[in-house]
């Protein structure tokens, strides 16, 4: 299947007021592939809280999912997450049951008409850098953070890979790469600001 940007107005998606949102065409395709990858995590989570009744989590996500959606234009369904939000806050929990299965359907239309996004899209393996070049990486990701340019933080965060940090960091490093899929840009300037102190 071949990916078409303006069949996604056929799916509530407004490709306009996402690369409005997000600055250009470009960046707005990355926005759609991130939104795509991020898709079987965040659908699972919406639904393990929900059958866990645990409220908490399932606000956080859809509220997540509430912005992300917004971020690419699909209007109608950040709204309908944003429906979702607001009965978990007022602890609704008969709207949870009762409407999340038709929002997530709707959710699962759109990701299978970005599916050919990512078919040929694999991430080439970072190139070992050494201590110097690593904390002149930190300092460009930080500002990149702070402009809320996701599609320079996801490349500074794989150069910084790199570096030949400890397993810890590694870790550290790839949970900056999916805060950057997911737009938590304070959370990842947190965690590049711990990793910096380990570059020796």
């Amino acid at each position: 299947m071949e990916f078409n940007i303006n069949r996604l107005e056929e799916y509530g998606v407004d490709p306009g007021t996402g690369i409005e949102y997000t600055g250009n065409y470009e960046k707005y395709i990355n926005a759609l592939k991130r939104y795509h990858k991020s898709y079987e995590e965040n659908r699972s989570r919406v639904v393990k809280a929900l059958a866990a009744m645990d409220i908490d989590d399932y606000t956080i996500i859809v509220h997540s999912l509430k912005s992300n959606s917004r971020m690419i234009g699909a209007g109608e369904l950040s709204t309908r997450f944003e429906t979702l939000e607001l009965a978990a806050r007022a602890g609704n929990t008969s709207v949870l049951i009762s409407d999340t299965p038709a929002v997530l359907d709707i959710y699962d239309t759109l990701i299978r008409q970005l599916a050919p996004l990512d078919e040929d899209d694999e991430t080439a393996a970072a190139t070992e850098i050494s201590a110097e070049e690593a904390h002149k990486t930190v300092d460009e990701l930080l500002y990149a953070l702070d402009e809320f340019d996701d599609e320079l933080s996801s490349k500074l965060a794989l150069k910084l890979s790199g570096y030949p940090f400890g397993d810890k960091e590694r870790e550290k490093i790839d949970k900056v790469i999916g805060y950057i899929s997911e737009f938590m840009y304070d959370e990842a300037a947190d965690i590049i600001k711990q990793i910096a102190a380990a570059i020796k």
